[in-house]
């Protein structure tokens, strides 16, 4: 197997004497004064790998690991990099592949837990992000959101246009959507860069609107790329995890669960993980780090550098069949693609976040297993997450074409 090459990054932004350094802990070489009245130092290494792809075979599949009474199989394969996922009542399963443009139908008509019929529903450029609403589905692009009826067979009628205006793609061109307890559209937009001062304030938000696409406003702000999202089943709470900052080394910026509140900033690019100070770029004009960092809502729970998490859904299945143990309700599961940019890599499998009174308080393994040959290759990068109406789980691997489905049996 040929190796990707490992790139060294050397961050010189200036050189500096005995500065103290004003970050809340010291995981990278940095001395950040609070202004650009004394100069900014840091010396940080990078390194890029990226696990060779090898086919997801039966035997590949088998060896995944999961707690004990679950047990996984594909429910459909040979599709076009599926993305994100819903599902009607009625059981029709939606997938998106943005690199395709398409919307894909899958039924399961036999009930066997395996997909045995495949259709494209509809083709929009670049869709992504998809959820359904009052009997319709809701369809979002990099700057479009889309309306359509669904037709009882499970079909859509033509997508009408609700908005045009999202802002531009940029680096993280992932929009996602759902609607919230309150009724009203959640939709994230991503960051256009790693670390930036964005001219266009909707970038790297969390926005809302009202069903029909008018009322947009930036519900919360300072969120680097925030693609999974789900409300507390109890508390009604919205947490998303949020992908932290490359480039700051190996262990940081590591992944953010946060609970998002309305008006809240949540630190990018200015303000990482429990308060640390990013060396570049710096606060503009006499604007301190502290009193970004007082502005700040600090996650409340960190996740492995670069994992990059995707899907998160909180788990209420109530399936006869299928549905999970009484201890999973109200936890949530999130899916994390994996990483790129760190030696070891981390990521690259489902895992649950626990929830005790209402918070989260820790992060097991779930799903693992995808990294094979002493981490050198991988047959599974997980992306989107959901729930069937019999209690089972759905995720999607979008570099082998596969939905993953998730089962328990006692």
């Amino acid at each position: 197997m040929k190796k990707q090459p490992v790139t060294s990054l050397l961050m010189g932004l200036a050189t500096a004497a005995a500065l103290s350094s004003c970050s809340k802990d010291h995981q990278i070489d940095a001395k950040v004064p609070e202004t650009n009245k004394e100069p900014t130092s840091a010396s940080i290494q990078g390194n890029v790998f990226e696990p060779a792809l090898v086919d997801a075979t039966d035997e590949r599949v088998a060896q995944l690991k999961l707690p004990a009474g679950f047990r996984i199989a594909k429910f459909a394969d040979q599709l076009e990099k599926p993305r994100m996922l819903t599902v009607s009542e009625s059981g029709h399963v939606y997938v998106t592949s943005r690199q395709a443009g398409t919307v894909t139908l899958l039924r399961d008509t036999n009930a066997d837990g395996k997909a045995d019929q495949k259709q494209v529903v509809a083709n929009i450029k670049a869709v992504h992000g998809l959820t359904i609403h009052d009997g319709k589905m809701y369809l979002v692009a990099v700057k479009e959101l889309y309306r359509a009826d669904i037709n009882s067979d499970g079909t859509l009628g033509t997508p009408q246009q609700l908005i045009n205006d999202l802002p531009d793609g940029g680096q993280h061109p992932n929009r996602t959507i759902d609607f919230g307890p309150d009724g009203l559209l959640y939709i994230t937009v991503g960051s256009t860069c790693n670390a930036c001062a964005e001219p266009n304030a909707e970038h790297a938000t969390i926005l809302r609107a009202n069903p029909d696409g008018s009322g947009r406003i930036i519900y919360a702000s300072g969120l680097r790329n925030t693609i999974g999202f789900d409300w507390h089943p109890q508390t009604q709470a919205l947490y998303g995890f949020d992908h932290g900052i490359d480039w700051l080394g190996d262990e940081q910026q590591k992944e953010e669960l946060n609970q998002i509140k309305q008006g809240g900033f949540y630190g990018w690019p200015y303000i990482y993980a429990d308060g640390n100070y990013n060396p570049h770029p710096r606060p503009m004009g006499d604007t301190t780090y502290a009193e970004i960092l007082a502005k700040t809502t600090l996650p409340e729970h960190l996740y492995e550098a670069h994992a990059a998490p995707m899907g998160l859904i909180f788990y209420t299945g109530s399936g006869a069949t299928n549905g999970f143990p009484a201890e999973y309700q109200n936890d949530a599961f999130a899916t994390m693609r994996g990483s790129w940019n760190r030696m070891r890599p981390s990521g690259y499998k489902v895992v649950r976040v626990h929830f005790e009174n209402g918070k989260p308080a820790r992060v097991d393994d779930f799903v693992t297993g995808f990294l094979v040959n002493n981490n050198q290759a991988q047959f599974g990068r997980p992306v989107g997450i959901t729930t069937m109406p019999d209690g089972s789980l759905l995720f999607t691997d979008d570099n082998n074409g596969v939905i993953y489905r998730v089962s328990y049996q006692q």
